[in-house]
């Protein structure tokens, strides 16, 4: 029997899901037949679409708890029921710790941690009324695992996901299932703000064992089984998704 991931009649809300990793996301739960909602503070010019599915957009600033409450109940009113969040809004321009205001910490802290949060809160709501619950997803970085200079407030608001999804997961059990993904390098169309030019991508992507940057739809991937009933007995989950990682810099030295 083939292994399948079929998810009609699901529905799914996917937070800045209309570009980057999130449009990437969404594409991947349509593809599996389930009903998407989207949220971010600009709709995009196209949504993304599967068959005769369009993605739904709610207009939210996912840091305006308000906002949230108003993207859950909006779903649940439409569909009748809300099956699994993704929470994937988020990010940080570069910034040197040693001169970041408070205020710009505290901003970069609501957008990757507390919104999630406060998304995650309001999505349990929901699914514990609900007989066969939910799935959460907190898409996550490797910067919450390593090193994040320049962005030193942001991975360790990725660190903080890391262990609200452990903590959620405990508290949120059997009914809620809560994973994180710590997503790798990943190549969108703001790719060259990150790395710089073709020539530097590649010399970016040289860096990675398997040889590239991830594509936007295999997070979607991921995400999409870990909401899936092939991982019903996965939860407290951190998955790598990082194509193997970074080579460690002494071997370059020890070469050279």
């Amino acid at each position: 029997m083939a292994i399948e991931i079929d998810l009609q009649h699901k529905v799914a809300i996917v937070t800045g899901g209309g570009r980057g990793v999130g449009r990437g996301i969404t594409q991947r739960f349509l593809d599996a037949g389930a009903e998407v909602i989207i949220c971010g503070r600009n709709e995009p010019d196209v949504l993304p679409s599967a068959g005769d599915r369009t993605a739904v957009f709610i207009p939210a600033d996912v840091r305006d708890a308000d906002a949230i409450t108003a993207v859950v109940e909006g779903t649940v009113e439409r569909f009748g029921r809300l099956d699994i969040l993704v929470n994937n809004a988020g990010g940080a321009p570069f910034a040197d710790a040693a001169d970041a205001s408070p205020r710009f910490h505290e901003k970069i802290m609501a957008l990757n941690l507390m919104a999630p949060l406060h998304f995650a809160q309001k999505a349990n709501a929901v699914m514990q009324g609900q007989e066969q619950g939910g799935s959460i997803v907190m898409i996550t970085s490797v910067s919450a695992l390593r090193p994040s200079p320049g962005t030193a407030a942001y991975g360790a608001a990725k660190a903080g996901l890391i262990s609200l999804a452990q903590s959620l997961a405990v508290e949120w059990a059997p009914r809620v299932r809560v994973n994180a993904i710590a997503a790798g390098m990943v190549r969108t169309e703001q790719s060259q703000l990150h790395y710089g030019d073709a020539a530097a991508l590649e010399r970016v992507e040289a860096t990675v064992p398997l040889g590239r940057l991830a594509k936007p739809e295999e997070i979607g991937d991921a995400c999409v089984f870990l909401s899936s009933p092939l991982a019903s007995y996965v939860t407290g989950a951190n998955l790598l998704l990082h194509g193997g990682g970074e080579a460690p810099a002494f071997l370059s030295a020890v070469k050279s």
